[in-house]
């Protein structure tokens, strides 16, 4: 029996999985770019995740310009006819991005599925709407959730404080956050942060989502296009091996612990620091060479505590069939934890 929820009946899809492009989630500084999926989301793995039966999403802003992303589009439309998104991120910047640029080219190539994410989306968002979009909505906060539903997007990503990325300040955890989620949202809501397997994607379906959204797990997949050596370091790796960098700027990120990584850290303790402190050590140029050169001490790359569920390299077919016949096990097998009573 497939897992059917509300999501999968929105989205088009067959298993509630969402690909997430992990560093939707970040908080970043005026020069900080991200690492993450920001050089993962791209069509040879959203194709695969949707092929699978979840659902892939292009990071629109791994694209240099509206018309890179247009021809993204172009190119997953020739390796899946399943539905995928696109993920449009607002950024703190003093230059901000074409973020409606981005978004135009995405409507006028058919993209019916949007996740978004970030501070003051209410335009981007009516835009949106405007074109009969789909839109999932990435919070940390359930007062954020509320806000989001009220500019009506159709379902929100809540993410806890287990996630890559930006976790916000408030360090609440998702069984917290989920089970909170429940009872105050009017709309569906995934799960997101923490999650790379079958007990994870239950747990979620038992607190309320509807789905869940892992970056993550899907970077260690065959078709994620990092280097091999990144592959494996996140299969060596445990739950301990992520940090958190600009908590002392309150603009934290949880990140692979690394050299340079834990060097932001040291200098953060000081006291006093400032991003130019820092600025160097976090560029997101260095971040996208680790996935190229494989050195996973070369740059800041962000990573949740879902490594520490990860111990191998499958494709993404596996995975997601893998997630699905797992979690139907487990459903079924808690089931049997209810008798009834002979009375």
């Amino acid at each position: 029996m497939p897992i059917t929820t509300s999501v999968t009946k929105l989205l088009n899809i067959r298993v509630p999985v969402v690909q997430g492009p992990h560093f939707s989630s970040s908080v970043f500084t005026v020069q900080y770019t991200p690492g993450g999926m920001q050089w993962v989301g791209l069509p040879k793995l959203v194709a695969a995740v949707s092929n699978a039966g979840g659902l892939g999403v292009i990071t629109a802003l791994t694209q240099p310009n509206p018309e890179a992303l247009r021809n993204a589009i172009r190119e997953t439309r020739k390796l899946t006819k399943k539905p995928f998104g696109v993920n449009i991120t607002l950024l703190p910047s003093i230059n901000p991005p074409d973020y409606a640029g981005y978004a135009r080219a995405a409507v006028e190539e058919g993209v019916k599925i949007f996740e978004t994410a970030g501070n003051n989306p209410g335009q981007l968002i009516k835009y949106l709407k405007e074109n009969k979009a789909i839109i999932i909505h990435k919070c940390t906060t359930i007062r954020h959730a509320k806000s989001a539903a009220k500019h009506g997007v159709d379902v929100l990503s809540i993410d806890g404080f287990e996630c890559a990325g930006h976790p916000g300040e408030e360090d609440i955890g998702g069984l917290v956050l989920l089970a909170r989620a429940a009872k105050e949202l009017n709309i569906p809501y995934l799960a997101s942060g923490g999650i790379a397997d079958a007990r994870g994607f239950a747990a979620a379906l038992a607190l309320g989502a509807a789905g869940v959204n892992m970056g993550t797990r899907f970077m260690c997949t065959v078709e994620a296009p990092i280097h091999q050596n990144i592959k494996q370091k996140i299969v060596d790796s445990t739950e301990q091996d992520t940090t958190h960098i600009f908590r002392t700027l309150h603009n934290t990120a949880r990140v692979f612990k690394n050299k340079v990584s834990m060097e932001v850290v040291a200098i953060e303790k000081r006291g006093g620091a400032k991003f130019e402190d820092i600025r160097e050590l976090v560029s997101g140029q260095r971040g996208r060479l680790v996935y190229e050169n494989g050195d996973p001490d070369y740059g800041i790359w962000t990573a949740g505590i879902a490594i520490g569920l990860i111990n191998d390299i499958p494709t993404c077919e596996e995975l997601v069939s893998r997630l699905e016949s797992e979690t139907e096990q487990i459903i079924s097998n808690m089931n049997s934890l209810v008798v009834k009573s002979k009375l």
